[in-house]
C-alpha cells in the first residue's frame, strides 16, 4: 500500500479526492488548514470526513492569512461575489493559498515518506483561479522535483489532481459513486451555520446536485 497526503478542506471536491485516494489503495494522511477563513465551518466537515474514512493522522495547520487579507475569504470587509461564476480572478481568490498549502504538504510528504499528494483543484468551474490551472500544477511538480532531498534523488511525491478537468456535475457523480457522504461536506463561502445558497460555491454545488437528482 502506498502512502498519500490529502489536502482536505472539508468541501465536496476535497472529500471526493480523499475517497478516491483511499479507493486507489493508499494509506491516507490528511492535512487541513485553519487560515482564519470566513468559512471556518469547513474544518468541522474535514474532521467528519477524516473520521469516516478512518484517517488516523489528520493535521490541522494554523496559518493566519487574515493578517493581510486580500480576499473575500480572509477580509470581512469584502463580500463574496453572488453575481455568477466567471473566468476572471474572483474576489474569493486567496493570494498564494495553494502555493502555501502545497509547500507544507510537500514537507509533510517528505517527512512521512508519502508517494503522492492529492489536491482537489478544478480548472473548469474555477478557471479564474491561477492556482487551480494545469500549468500551475506542472510548475509545482517541477518545484517538488528539485526542492527537496527526495526530489533530487528522483523520488519526489507526485501531485495528483483527479478533478482538474471535471465539471461540478461530473464531480458530484464521482462523489456518489465513491460513497462520499456529501451531506457532511461544506462548500459555502459565507461564515454562517447554514449554507447561504447564493455564493458561487453554493450555486455550483446545488445546481449539480439538482441535475443529478433529475437524472441529467
Amino acid at each position: 500500500m502506498n502512502k498519500a497526503i490529502v489536502l482536505l478542506s472539508g468541501g465536496m471536491d476535497s472529500s471526493t479526492i480523499a475517497y478516491q485516494a483511499r479507493n486507489e489503495n493508499n494509506e491516507l494522511i490528511a492535512i487541513s488548514f485553519d487560515y482564519n477563513q470566513r468559512h471556518k465551518k469547513e474544518l468541522e466537515s474535514a474532521r467528519k470526513i477524516a473520521h469516516t474514512l478512518g484517517i488516523i493522522e489528520h493535521y490541522i495547520m494554523p496559518i493566519n492569512l487574515r493578517m493581510w487579507g486580500g480576499s473575500a475569504l480572509t477580509d470581512v470587509r469584502i463580500q463574496p461575489r453572488v453575481t455568477g461564476v466567471e473566468n476572471d480572478i474572483p474576489d474569493t481568490y486567496v493570494p498564494g493559498r495553494n502555493t502555501i498549502f502545497l509547500a507544507i504538504a510537500l514537507s509533510l510528504a517528505e517527512a512521512k515518506g508519502a508517494d503522492s499528494i492529492y489536491i482537489g483543484v478544478n480548472a473548469l468551474d474555477y478557471g479564474g483561479y491561477p492556482d487551480c490551472r494545469p500549468e500551475y500544477i506542472r510548475m509545482i511538480q517541477e518545484l517538488a522535483n528539485y526542492s527537496s532531498k527526495i526530489g533530487v534523488e528522483g523520488k519526489a511525491p507526485q501531485i495528483k489532481t483527479p478533478l482538474i478537468y471535471l465539471d461540478k456535475l461530473e464531480i458530484v457523480r464521482r462523489a456518489i459513486a465513491l460513497g462520499v457522504p456529501i451531506e457532511d461536506t461544506w462548500s459555502c463561502y459565507m461564515g454562517g451555520d447554514k449554507p447561504c445558497g447564493e455564493c458561487d460555491a453554493c450555486r455550483l454545488r446545488e445546481s449539480a446536485l439538482i441535475e443529478v437528482r433529475n437524472g441529467i
